[in-house]
């Protein structure tokens, strides 16, 4: 699925309320004798950008070409801003100064990976007509060069009646869709885009109606869809997943295995269905891959950011790739287990023919994934086949043999090998866990030199292909 996503760059811009998000990172084990409050010993702070400027930073995680519009002061915390949008590479001419206006800063205080207090910094007045003409001026040659534009309101002022109607009339002369993540209780403001990403508390407070069902859901929807005159209503559902309405209501469950924080979730959903229908993806797909996104970027701390190589190792490791996407060449396996390093992942690698794959190769596979966080199983090629089990082997070409293995759960990918040995794949991937079957007990097992422990297998008793096929060949098959 993600290789039809890769080596494609969408032009997208996001107008909204920029901001930069800041943090204190420390640890907390004294409380302070002046109240009673907790003393966070601070060893470190970091700056991301924040509120649409998550949305920004997420588009280019993912590889697209973006643009930005919005409002700042020549303030320390707009003149950082700018900078931090420079670095990035983000064309930045429709971001106008309002004088007076503080930029926005958001400080956030983490102690052991919990949030314990934020503090802000800005200012929420709506922007003036002036600042709302510049804006659609600056904007107005680059949203005709726009696959989608994306609206980030984030309720700070920038996002005003007037600016949201000015840029979706525009972009509409122009055949470019708007996408909103919405704020507020009246979503007509946003009438004639092409879809918003409310979530459910958003959403009912924007219909009257709360959600409490599969119904009240379905009433939402169409509320939503008809007071915005929408292509699509959408509304994200946190833990589960995401609903869509078009003609009926689509629900797409959530993907999210861990969630440390949400902080900017919404971001890299609307941000990711920007990506996925600015490269042609139909509205189904586009959710899917929404949905991936999310479940990486709840699995950070922070406003967090995802990119394709994140999804893709996600997407395999929940096994909703299509199996051929877990078969791998040697370079692209080397690049995968760099990225699973990355992230203290325990890679286990074991090998073998899998001609005709058997309950007793289910189950050492199974027994062989549970050593570690990533199984890589490296298959003899048809000719290494013929070389160790004779002229009339393998039963099954190497192609189905590879597809097969990577549809079972236990496997993460599949490396194909052409040498009678496993070796040189061995070498290149230093296993963290060398998994072989229990028949090399006490002989000499290729590659433990660069495998950190080796783990023996005991194979089923009576369920081997070579039994199988005596039992096809004799005719012996109940």
């Amino acid at each position: 699925m993600i290789e039809s996503y890769k080596d494609k760059k969408p032009r997208v811009l996001v107008i909204g309320d920029l901001m930069i998000d800041h943090y204190l990172w420390g640890s907390c084990e004294r409380i302070s004798p002046e109240a009673p409050v907790q003393i966070v010993d601070v060893s470190r702070e970091t700056t991301v950008l924040g509120g649409a400027g998550n949305v920004v930073n997420n588009l280019v995680s993912l590889g697209a070409d973006v643009g930005v519009a919005g409002v700042i002061d020549h303030d320390v915390n707009g003149l950082e801003l700018m900078k931090m949008l420079e670095d990035i590479g983000v064309a930045y001419s429709g971001v106008v100064v309002e004088k007076g206006r503080q930029s926005s800063r958001k400080s956030r205080v983490i102690a052991s990976n919990q949030q314990i207090l934020r503090y802000d910094k800005e200012s929420r007045d709506p922007i003036g007509h002036e600042t709302v003409i510049k804006i659609l001026e600056e904007i107005r040659d680059d949203i005709c060069r726009c696959d989608l534009v994306i609206i980030s309101d984030y309720a700070k002022g920038v996002v005003t009646r007037e600016l949201a109607k000015g840029v979706i009339s525009m972009a509409k002369e122009h055949g470019v869709r708007v996408l909103v993540d919405p704020k507020g209780d009246d979503f007509s403001k946003y009438s004639g885009a092409y879809l918003l990403t409310p979530n459910r508390k958003e959403a009912s407070l924007a219909s009257g109606i709360e959600i409490i069902d599969d119904k009240s859901l379905a009433d939402v929807l169409r509320s939503i869809k008809e007071q915005a005159g929408l292509r699509y209503s959408l509304i994200t559902l946190s833990e589960d997943g995401i609903a869509l309405y078009d003609k009926g209501v689509q629900k797409f469950p959530t993907v999210a295995k861990e969630v440390y924080d949400v902080t900017g979730a919404g971001d890299t959903v609307i941000a990711s269905l920007a990506f996925a229908l600015g490269i042609g993806k139909g509205i189904e797909d586009a959710v899917k891959f929404a949905n991936l996104a999310s479940g990486v970027a709840v699995g950070k701390i922070g406003s967090a950011t995802v990119t394709l190589d994140e999804i893709e190792l996600y997407a395999s490791s929940l096994h909703q790739s299509p199996s051929d996407a877990h078969i791998k060449t040697f370079e692209e396996i080397d690049a995968i287990v760099q990225r699973c390093r990355s992230k203290k992942q325990r890679i286990v690698f074991t090998n073998g023919c899998f001609d005709i794959l058997h309950i007793g190769h289910v189950k050492y596979l199974q027994k062989a994934k549970s050593f570690g966080d990533v199984l890589i199983v490296g298959l003899n090629s048809d000719d290494s086949v013929r070389r160790l089990k004779g002229p009339s082997r393998p039963v099954n070409p190497a192609e189905d043999r590879a597809y097969l293995l990577a549809a079972l759960e236990a496997v993460d990918y599949v490396v194909p090998f052409e040498q009678d040995t496993p070796y040189d794949l061995i070498k290149l991937l230093s296993p963290d866990i060398l998994v072989k079957g229990g028949d090399y007990r006490g002989k000499k097992v290729v590659g433990t030199e660069f495998s950190g422990k080796l783990m023996l297998v005991d194979f089923v008793d009576g369920k081997s292909t070579t039994q199988t096929i005596k039992k096809i060949q004799e005719g012996d098959l109940c």
